[in-house]
């Protein structure tokens, strides 16, 4: 509409003062136009209209006067589509690209000062000062609203990077458990008589233990590809198309993982669980202690091959923080056999995600045996997804 009204005037001017409001007119309707249009960018746009300006500076016949009407229109959609040249166009093509629109602006008033004889001096340096500050303030505010831009690109891979990297210590907790003890099961089966019946069990857990840890890679996968954009470019974890979550696993789980860990070791393994704390405790932080239990009963099942008895506990303290221990009797051997060289990054991990909770994680020798420990508050200080 606005656009229409300035149009108004040109249909009473001549043609030659007709050609003086198409880049004041142009420019305006420009300046607020949701760019790219199509293929058409806003950096096309900006050198066309500057080219077009900077041309009727030295093409225009017609008076003065009515260049002068039309100028603080051009002037005004010059100076916006330079913020927006230079908020919007990206790498070193901002330079040209803001410098020509910028040149096209400061020079638009030469449409009237080559074509008077009359012109006072204090109206000339005024409207050189009003236009050096226009320009200034179109390139200064561009420029703030180009590096707010920036800044929160930045958060934005940062998170992606970090979300990325969470799933990824996931999928290595419950694909390293669930491999530890199908290993465990393949070795000991070797070394025992064959009998049918326990054959048909071992295989059963087998294909269970191996079909979980597929399903977790699978999830894994689908919430990643969830996150990627259109034509496959990552569009952030929390910015990607609607997808369902990844499972939270909580405190709800810890009796299923505890009793798939009892049934491939010898070990007498009791879980004392605190079951009121699965509804008061928010997710992540039944997430964190769900892995350290998770993390605690892989390392026993990799270095305490000679434990006969194990203890998860999970339950509140006295100053009403929630303690997660997982305890045995075994010593630092090894039921794997075969050097595994890399991995160790599991308790730095979960340390680093329970210390992002405002937690603390312990892990050493007790007694005869080894523990795994976490103490967390019952309303995190961080904010782990």
């Amino acid at each position: 509409m606005a656009v229409v009204i300035i149009l108004t005037p040109v249909l009473v001017t001549t043609s030659g003062e007709f050609l003086v409001a198409v880049p004041a007119v142009a420019s305006l309707a420009a300046s607020v136009l949701p760019w790219p249009i199509g293929r058409v960018r806003i950096a096309a746009v900006a050198v066309f209209l500057a080219a077009l300006s900077i041309f009727l500076d030295f093409a225009y016949f017609g008076r003065p006067q009515t260049a002068l009407l039309w100028l603080p229109i051009e002037v005004l959609g010059l100076t916006i589509i330079l913020g927006r040249v230079v908020r919007e166009v990206p790498g070193r093509r901002v330079l040209v690209v803001a410098g020509v629109t910028g040149l096209a602006a400061f020079a638009a008033p030469a449409r009237f000062t080559l074509r008077t004889s009359s012109l006072d001096g204090e109206l000339l340096f005024a409207s050189v000062f009003m236009l050096t500050f226009a320009v200034a303030l179109a390139a200064g505010v561009g420029f703030y609203l180009r590096s707010l831009d920036n800044q929160r690109r930045l958060a934005v891979a940062e998170a992606r990077r970090d979300q990325r990297l969470e799933l990824a210590r996931d999928l290595h907790d419950f694909v390293a458990h669930e491999m530890t003890g199908i290993l465990l099961e393949v070795q000991a089966a070797r070394v025992r008589e064959y009998d049918p019946v326990e054959n048909g069990a071992l295989l059963a857990r087998l294909e269970e233990a191996g079909q979980r840890a597929l399903d977790s890679m699978d999830e894994t996968l689908r919430v990643m590809r969830g996150s990627e954009g259109p034509s496959g470019s990552s569009g952030g974890l929390s910015e990607g198309r609607d997808q369902e979550p990844l499972r939270p696993h909580g405190l709800g789980e810890l009796p299923g993982l505890v009793r798939r860990f009892r049934e491939t070791v010898t070990a007498h393994t009791e879980l004392d669980l605190d079951e009121d704390l699965a509804d008061l405790l928010p997710r992540q932080t039944q997430r964190a202690i769900f892995h350290v239990v998770l993390e605690g009963l892989t390392n026993i099942r990799k270095h305490a091959g000679r434990a006969t008895r194990v203890r998860v506990t999970v339950g509140r303290t006295q100053d009403g923080r929630v303690e997660a221990t997982v305890t045995d009797n075994g010593g630092r051997t090894t039921l794997l056999r075969g050097e595994r060289r890399g991995g160790g990054a599991g308790l730095v991990g979960l340390t680093e995600r329970i210390e992002a909770l405002g937690g603390t994680m312990t892990a050493g020798p007790r007694e005869r045996g080894w523990h795994v420990s976490a103490s967390l508050p019952s309303t995190p200080s961080g904010a782990l997804g």
